[in-house]
């Protein structure tokens, strides 16, 4: 075998140097291998050529052998079709199930085979090939190739995300349609299957030419912990515009050329070098040249910049002396980064490769300078043949429950769900499969399943009650038929929707008596008649409207005062009142379930204002005034005397004093929810004195605080904040609350950004107040309102929170425009960055932001039955916000050959990579 290796790179050097001298192009090359040399005399080919071909032969005999455990994807290919060059190529259709297969045509004769196809997936935001035959425990270099090569003949290279496992692996950014991108990983997989994903990042339909697998041994590449990503990989020395890959190299590396001459001189030779001694093995023929700089004083500079200067690196710098010194001759150099030594003195062998790395990564920092110096007693420049420099990467290969993984698979195939199923539904958990919520732990369960619309026939499958980590199952607005399943057995369910089926009874009585204990908010009919919407609790306390009279909300107010007063005697020299709830389970605010209020004179609160000065804000009702009470702020809001002489405004604002008054004699405190200090009622001055919000509203810090952008996570998490008070207000409260007065003036900030709800229970009656275009299109014929409401009210305040735009748009010289009407146009044409702050500068994860999205217009449907509960919006945000939070920060540098600039003092490295010869 050994002869055989050693025949074949011989063989491959007579070759090279017939095809690449005077640097050939790929297609010259293929001339010279092909033409053959005829005369007059019939002579067919010369001596020669005879033996080139049989070289030729030879190599692709031997090549076959040393292909054991390659795995080659042509991306694109026919399904069961194969072809081999230097390499054997198999289609990938046997390793996805998705995706269109499209051709390369115009740059076609100038790339290698595997890739004059690519597959792109025009649908779904998840694409993901599934490996299953590797060998785990094994090292492995993966490569993932692009070329767009305009084959979609838009000539719009796209953007988008490529995952491996868990983890980015990076951003595929195509900036040429002429280039080849190359990403390599060097990984060891601790499973025998892998799963890589293409994220449609609503920049571009993403696409893949070719993916690849090739084995390497354990003791290379070895840094200790992690992956290795790569930056770069350079034949320095190149004397020709070939990059060097099999057979050249045994494990498949792709060493570009570098051809700049204007500061170095290039060295080669015709003999053997010796790579064998070479740790990490770089190919014979990139080691046969090197350059060595003009002026032999200077010292060699190699740089490159990095957007992130935390990212740490690793090098791998390959030398080899090509002349044979004579005695009075030495070379020898040190190697310093950023002006520290690093290695040193390198004394290059003749014909032997010397291998230079270290298992610790670079100093950290944004510019990067390798530098070889001449040491003292040397006689001869440095020289540089080759070099890689890789950056660490972890690699997450996480696996859903197993579990459900089968549960889920199941249920595909009996409803034969086509969507982005395919692979692990919770991997990348960032991506799980369209209409699945999971959990972020080590082994992700599936906790919530919306099937919602999708054309789901026949019965309720039974493989449901396998995901016994489901907490929120939406069947709902489908074809089901037969009986309700006992899924009840799902101990951790907390949301069950299935309405608008056609279901039968009865209903399991189990679900039935969860749903009467409140353990779950169920919404079914059957036989076409509603058994269960949701879950009433007691009695709605619904917003007093202008139809009660003022002087009857005057009695309700003294009443309330006279017995407040009445109880305040029974505590002499105490200024507050203690009111006491019956006993509830709220599982939110104080553990004593108790509060107290203060009644406040109005000399007190004109102290407490110091005469009113600072104003915090103004309304039609009057203002609210900044207060200190014992050195802590407090904002008071006054009623203004207009308002008093105002019937109808009167009438409204009277309701905020009573219902604030029975909400905290009721106890209702949770942290989402602004606190009431106390209240002042003397003639016609009234007030009330709530805890100081530092931060003001969210309304100001979209349209007033121009300075002030909030970012996506900021602003996921007050909404979430906001959601969660007000389903406390709808499911937490003894009697439940209606807000009706749901819009970002009302969802103040502490100084921490935790958001509050304030002025539920009030419902503005006046059309004047801009509160009328939160309301519920619904109210308009039924005059009432809603836990719903509050529901559609929510949707168009989050969607005012994502797009920073008023509910209704008032442009010079165009009609005014719905912001539902906005979003929906944009959400039609997939357009989710569009809808986003264009102030977030892309500074999010896109998923987010279009679940959010979805979240918010799902609020704001028309049809009241359409909307979600609040727990079920809280449960959607928190899910909104979990992949926020998972998100790499995009402004990374990307790490691979192409992408990450490099610059040189005395040489320009390349960004990408041009034509690859055949």
């Amino acid at each position: 075998m050994m002869w055989m290796v050693g025949l074949k790179f011989s063989c491959q050097r007579l070759v090279l140097k017939e095809l690449a001298v005077g640097k050939h192009s790929a297609s010259s090359s293929s001339r010279i291998c092909n033409q053959p040399e005829s005369n007059s005399k019939g002579v067919m080919m010369d001596t020669r050529t005879k033996s080139l071909l049989f070289c030729l032969a030879l190599i692709h005999a031997i090549q076959a052998q040393d292909q054991s455990g390659f795995i080659s994807l042509d991306c694109g290919l026919p399904a069961n079709s194969s072809y081999t060059t230097n390499l054997t190529y198999i289609s990938d259709a046997a390793y996805i199930n998705s995706g269109e297969t499209e051709n390369i045509d115009l740059y076609k004769n100038s790339y290698e085979q595997q890739l004059w196809t690519v597959r792109s997936f025009p649908n779904g935001t998840r694409n993901c090939y599934n490996i299953s035959n590797i060998t785990d425990g094994t090292k492995y270099l993966i490569r993932a190739s692009f070329l767009y090569g305009n084959y979609d003949g838009i000539r719009s290279p796209p953007i988008f995300d490529l995952y491996f496992g868990d983890s980015l692996w990076v951003t595929v950014n195509i900036t040429s349609e002429t280039y080849t991108f190359n990403y390599e990983i060097i990984h060891v997989p601790s499973t025998n299957k892998v799963q890589i994903c293409l994220i449609n990042k609503e920049a571009g339909t993403p696409f893949i030419s070719a993916l690849e697998f090739r084995p390497l041994p354990d003791h290379i590449y070895s840094i200790g912990s992690g992956s290795l990503l790569l930056a770069f990989r350079y034949d320095i020395g190149s004397t020709s515009n070939i990059p060097y890959r099999f057979p050249y190299d045994v494990f498949d590396r792709i060493w570009p050329p570098i051809n700049n001459d204007k500061y170095y001189d290039r060295l080669s030779t015709s003999l053997t070098v010796d790579v064998n001694q070479s740790e990490n093995q770089p190919p014979a023929i990139v080691m046969e040249t090197t350059i060595v700089p003009k002026n032999a004083s200077r010292p060699f500079f190699f740089i490159w910049e990095t957007g992130d200067e935390n990212i740490q690196y690793y090098a791998y710098l390959y030398f080899a002396e090509l002349v044979k010194l004579k005695p009075k001759q030495f070379r020898g150099f040190n190697i310093s980064h950023n002006g520290n030594y690093w290695e040193g003195p390198i004394v290059p062998d003749y014909l032997s490769t010397s291998s230079i790395y270290n298992i610790k990564p670079l100093d950290p920092g944004k510019h990067h300078n390798l530098t070889l110096t001449q040491i003292e007693n040397s006689t001869l420049p440095p020289i540089f043949n080759a070099v890689e420099i890789y950056s660490n990467i972890e690699i997450l290969e996480l696996e859903s429950d197993q579990g459900d993984v089968d549960a889920i698979k199941k249920i595909k195939s009996t409803y034969k769900v086509i969507n982005d199923w395919e692979g692990d539904p919770c991997i990348p958990r960032t991506y799980p499969w369209s209409g699945i919520g999971c959990s972020d732990e080590s082994s992700p369960r599936i906790i919530s399943l919306n099937l919602s619309s999708s054309n789901l026939t026949g019965f309720i499958s039974t493989d449901i009650l396998d995901l016994t980590a489901l907490q929120i199952l939406d069947l709902s607005n489908n074809d089901l038929t037969g009986k309700v399943p006992d899924l009840s057995k799902l101990s951790k369910l907390e949301v069950l929707n299935l309405e608008n089926n056609n279901l039968s009874c009865p209903i399991p009585p189990e679900l039935i008596r969860r749903f009467n204990d409140s353990l779950l908010s169920l919404s079914v009919k059957c036989n076409n008649e509603i058994v269960v919407e949701k879950k009433e609790k007691n009695k709605v306390v619904i917003p007093v409207v202008a139809s009660i009279g003022g002087l009857l909300i005057i009695a309700i107010i003294a009443g309330i005062v006279f017995w407040i007063a009445r109880s305040k005697r029974k505590q002499e020299g105490n200024d507050a009142v203690e009111v006491h709830r019956p006993e509830t389970n709220t599982n939110v605010g104080d553990s004593s379930l108790e509060t107290r209020i203060r009644q406040f004179t109005y000399s007190e609160v004109v102290r407490v204002t110091n005469n009113f000065v600072r104003i915090l804000g103004r309304g039609s009702f009057g203002a609210v005034y900044h207060g200190m009470i014992d050195d802590i702020q407090v904002a008071v809001k006054m009623l203004a005397p207009s308002a008093i002489q105002s019937h109808d405004q009167f009438k409204a604002e009277e309701c905020i004093l009573y219902l604030y008054l029975v909400a905290t004699l009721l106890n209702v405190q949770h942290r989402n929810l602004t606190k009431l200090e106390g209240y002042l009622s003397e003639g016609t001055h009234l007030g009330l004195i709530f805890e100081y919000m530092a931060n003001g509203s969210i309304a100001q810090h979209l349209y007033e605080i121009s300075s002030s952008v909030l970012s996506w996570e900021d602003r996921l998490r007050i909404a979430m904040d906001a959601a969660q008070g007000l389903e406390y207000l709808h499911n937490g409260c003894k009697q439940p609350i209606i807000h009706g007065n749901v819009k970002p003036t009302n969802i103040l900030l502490t100084e921490k950004f935790q958001a509050k709800l304030s002025d539920f229970g009030v419902f503005k009656s006046y059309s004047t107040n801009d509160n009328t275009s939160y309301i519920d299109p619904e109210y308009k014929t039924s005059n009432r309102l809603s836990q719903k409401s509050d529901v559609y009210s929510f949707g168009l305040t989050l969607l005012e929170i994502v797009c920073c735009k008023p509910v209704i748009s008032k442009s010079k010289g165009q009609d005014s425009i719905h912001i539902i009407k906005w979003v929906g146009h944009m959400v039609a044409q997939g357009d989710f960055r569009n809808i986003a702050d264009k102030r977030l500068k892309g500074e999010y994860n896109i998923t987010s932001v279009r679940k959010a999205v979805e979240v918010a217009m799902a609020c704001a449907s028309v049809n009241s039955e359409r909307r979600p509960t609040m727990n079920q919006v809280v449960a959607e945000l928190k899910s909104c916000l979990a992949i926020e939070l998972s998100r790499t920060p995009e402004n990374q540098a990307p790490h691979s050959i192409e992408s990450t600039e490099m610059t040189s003092m005395y040489m320009v490295l390349p960004p990408q990579t041009g034509p690859m010869a055949r």
